[in-house]
């Protein structure tokens, strides 16, 4: 699993930093919705789920957290701790957000607007679901 971390372009003097971000050019997609997580508790995971077609970008704009990814077949956990770093995640990529510090606010830029029929919240589900698509994949191939 390949794991893609956009460093964003800092601007700054005296008075301190700014960091502008556009579709397209800094995000490798439109941007239809964008959300944020704060005051999570201690012992908190967030997340818990995939997507079949939504990417988001995943910026700790403040604090740090954990990012637990998981395609099926590989995890990694991604380290969240710069607010001039974005954590790309694609679709069919199970997620979980953890360890999230008292101050950490986690923003979210994504790919379309809320649609419950995107998400899968089970995780044999997703499971199932990777494996059904890398066999029609193999069968393709064939």
């Amino acid at each position: 699993m390949q794991i893609i971390k956009y460093a964003f372009q800092q601007h700054g003097d005296q008075r301190g930093q700014l960091i502008a971000l556009e579709e397209w050019k800094d995000i490798p997609f439109e941007i239809k919705r964008i959300y944020y997580m704060y005051n999570t508790k201690d012992g908190v995971r967030r997340g818990l789920h995939a997507h079949k077609s939504l990417k988001q970008i995943l910026i700790c704009v403040s604090g740090k957290c954990k990012v637990l990814l998981d395609n099926g077949s590989e995890k990694k956990i991604v380290f969240l701790e710069t607010p001039y770093e974005g954590l790309y995640i694609d679709n069919n990529i199970w997620r979980e957000m953890y360890d999230f510090s008292p101050d950490a606010v986690l923003l979210v830029l994504a790919s379309d607007v809320y649609k419950e029929e995107d998400y899968i919240r089970d995780y044999d589900e997703f499971l199932d679901m990777i494996k059904r698509e890398n066999n029609e994949k193999n069968d393709n191939m064939l």
